[in-house]
């Protein structure tokens, strides 16, 4: 039999436990500095269709640093204020990131969602979804920056009867999208918004909803002049903790 000075497996177990133990703890720590996982490491977001022909279907959400996946929850209550059903409806999902808006829409009947997403892996996890479903008829997925697109498909007369606005916090982004939104809604025409913090209207628009879920806010804007597709309760405030 092997003496202990050759053999000690108890304290290579305790070092590797206690390694293991330190990496999970520095880890966790991580991530509540707002820290970045170690590369390879398993992204924390878990989303999936929540309604529409494809219900429960999840969706791979690439880690990619300031991608932020509105939560299932969010989605319901956003859908719930638009009603389940958006047949016919064109879309523009402007800040795709994992996609879960746009194709939201597009499960739940929108006959067309342009999704706009300059990130590489998040394309790619994207357009595998969209391969998966077999959605290549209904969505289009664009490679590039939202604000020159908007630009450019406003010039070029397209029109949207829904728009969502979730673009990466902190760069104003929100702001400077909704600034120049107006060329391309149609009448009657929606527009989502989340943000770090509440948003006011664009001109020619009223907040028809909002509520929070954790530090993120949560914003239904329709045309000032009438209740777009918010429904009878517009002005409602709404929470998730």
């Amino acid at each position: 039999m092997p003496s202990r000075a050759t053999w000690t497996p108890r304290r290579w177990r305790r070092s590797w436990s206690a390694t293991v133990s330190r990496g999970r703890a520095d880890a966790a720590g991580a991530r509540r500095a707002g820290g970045h996982r170690p590369r390879g490491a398993e992204a924390p977001h878990r989303v999936r269709i929540v309604g529409g022909d494809w219900k429960r279907t999840p969706l791979r959400v690439p880690d990619v640093p300031g991608l932020r996946p509105t939560p299932d929850r969010v989605r319901e209550t956003l859908f719930n204020w638009l009603g389940q059903s958006l047949a016919g409806l064109r879309c523009l999902d402007a800040f795709a990131g994992s996609g879960a808006l746009g194709l939201e829409a597009a499960s739940r009947g929108a006959s067309r969602v342009l999704m706009i997403e300059r990130d590489r892996a998040a394309l790619a996890a994207i357009r595998d979804t969209i391969a998966r479903l077999g959605a290549g008829d209904r969505i289009e997925l664009v490679a590039g920056d939202a604000l020159a697109e908007i630009d450019r498909r406003a010039a070029a007369g397209e029109r949207f009867d829904l728009v969502f606005l979730d673009p990466p916090f902190g760069g104003g982004l929100a702001a400077r999208a909704l600034a120049r939104l107006a060329p391309l809604l149609a009448p009657g025409a929606s527009v989502y918004v989340e943000s770090e913090a509440p948003v006011e209207p664009p001109e020619g628009m009223a907040l028809a909803r909002s509520g929070r879920a954790g530090q993120v806010h949560y914003h239904l804007f329709v045309e000032a002049a009438g209740e777009g597709r918010a429904g009878p309760e517009a002005g409602e405030q709404g929470e998730n903790e």
